[in-house]
């Protein structure tokens, strides 16, 4: 399972979301719908671009987490 770890990025910058948006050209509601896990996929360039902003590591925003399984 990938989560998203953007509101914990964004506090430790002191940045809202509504600003990254602006900075970054990108509305509010697709923001926010990363931001809450209900992304089915996001682009290398919007990625790339939050990352520039708040610089940081793309792992520092997308976690992965293994799920287990019947067979565990």
């Amino acid at each position: 399972m990938i989560t998203v770890q953007l509101d914990q990025i964004l506090e430790k910058r002191g940045i809202t979301l509504a600003e990254l948006s602006r900075r970054i050209d990108i509305t509010p509601v697709n923001l926010s719908i990363l931001k809450n896990g209900h992304a089915k996929a996001i682009r290398f360039t919007t990625l790339a671009a939050i990352c520039a902003e708040l610089e940081c590591q793309p792992g520092d925003i997308l976690r992965f987490t293994p799920t287990s399984t019947a067979d565990d």
